[in-house]
């Protein structure tokens, strides 16, 4: 019991040894701010994104070559489909141009002009429209198609105004709908994702300061090396706390500047265990993310001595981590397949798995047997880590068994001597 106490003792000691040298620092500062330029250049580049896209938009059109007597009828169908799509579905706006001379010439004048990117163009009669068009697949074809064609029926049956007057009844969704549930996995799978990369990669790095300094071998020679690793762990994990808290205060702050239309259109993201529980099963899977992921980086980057190794080892860790997030991407697209399940049971894809679970499913006891899976292969995790750390890095068998090698040798002497 006393040994327990002492690696509790000497565990947090190194915790708060490394989490007062990170924090302390003014590069902390730095670390802490590192989200503006994220979210600085995401937004330009989104910017620049949405501006191409519109003015890409902006320049398409598709044409109708038809008479007066078509024209009108024409017309009044286009408005009225149009009333049917949203503003992100519309369709292409419709040009209405006149013949002159040849139909079939000018409609391929159309097509092949500089000014706009046409899609398709429909000429002659309503009654056997000829449509030319780039893509057989293309949706503008097939909607010029039908706005000829209730043309068409309109007239035959003399229609001339709308012929229903429909009431609408708004009902309110109780609970979330299905994709709303399955945008709220995905969307927190992608928060945890983004928070594990920036904060638990900081663990790569951080033995190696105390291998260039021979600091690690005085840590080593009076302190587990289970303790030296798990209180690393616990330091950084430390300083992702104050990080999270940070910029936890600034988004609530901001809430107060969203607008009412878009807070109650994100009523809809509501995981089916109840927003208060998926609180708190995103905080402990983030805890478990940090701790799997971290533990994993410790032992990797405690093998390397310069920073040209860490370097190195950036790449496959990332790679890891982007599969991970592939793995729990997937058993959200496909919740009722296999690859969701190994997503849950696999232990470093499992916090993301699970979290995207909560989501979709409001049973609780699911998530108690994955946090206690999740704990067993982080103590795997840093054991592993530190007998790795002991016998590749240190050349050491360890203390007790060089004890145990004494006691034996001595025990050969004695029986020699008798």
């Amino acid at each position: 019991m006393r040994g327990f106490f002492r690696m509790v003792r000497d565990t947090l000691t190194v915790a708060r040894r490394d989490f007062m040298a990170m924090v302390g620092t003014p590069t902390f500062l730095l670390f802490l701010l590192a989200p503006v330029l994220m979210v600085g250049f995401g937004a330009i580049g989104g910017a620049g994104g949405a501006m191409v896209g519109k003015n890409a938009e902006a320049k398409q059109r598709i044409y109708a070559v038809i008479d007066s007597a078509d024209a009108a009828r024409f017309a009044a169908v286009d408005k009225r489909l149009r009333a049917v799509f949203t503003d992100e579905s519309e369709p292409i706006e419709v040009g209405i141009v006149a013949p002159a001379g040849d139909p079939a010439q000018q409609a391929r004048a159309l097509l092949n002009q500089d000014q706009h990117d046409v899609p398709a163009v429909l000429y002659g009669s309503l009654t056997h429209p000829n449509i030319l068009h780039r893509n057989e697949e293309s949706s503008s074809a097939r909607y010029l198609a039908e706005v000829a064609e209730q043309a068409v029926r309109d007239e035959a049956a003399g229609i001339t105004a709308p012929i229903s007057s429909p009431r609408f009844v708004h009902i309110a969704r109780q609970g979330s709908s299905i994709g709303g549930k399955s945008a709220t996995g995905f969307f927190a799978v992608t928060i945890l994702f983004v928070l594990s990369l920036m904060l638990s990669g900081q663990t790569v790095g951080t033995m190696a300061e105390e291998r260039s300094n021979k600091v690690i071998e005085i840590l080593a020679a009076s302190v587990r090396l289970e303790s030296v690793f798990l209180g690393k762990l616990i330091g950084m994990f430390g300083v992702a706390m104050v990080f999270i808290a940070f910029w936890g205060a600034l988004v609530l702050l901001g809430t107060l500047f969203v607008p009412n239309e878009t807070l109650q259109g994100l009523t809809e993201m509501r995981p089916a265990i109840g927003i208060v529980p998926f609180a708190f099963l995103f905080f402990g899977y983030f805890t478990m993310a940090y701790l799997l992921l971290g533990s994993v980086f410790l032992g990797i980057g405690a093998q390397a001595s310069t920073p040209r190794e860490i370097q190195m080892l950036s790449l496959p860790i990332t790679v890891f981590q982007m599969a991970m997030l592939g793995l729990a991407s997937a058993s959200v697209a496909l919740p009722d397949q296999p690859v969701s399940l190994v997503a849950r049971i696999f232990p470093f894809s499992s916090p993301f798995a699970m979290l995207a679970y909560a989501a979709r499913s409001p049973a609780i006891w699911p998530h108690l047997l994955a946090f206690a899976w999740q704990l067993l292969w982080v103590g795997l995790s840093i054991s592993l880590g530190a007998r790795f750390f002991r016998f590749g890095v240190l050349k050491s068998a360890g203390p007790r068994r060089k004890k145990r090698w004494g006691r034996k040798q001595s025990g050969q002497v004695a029986a020699t001597s008798s």
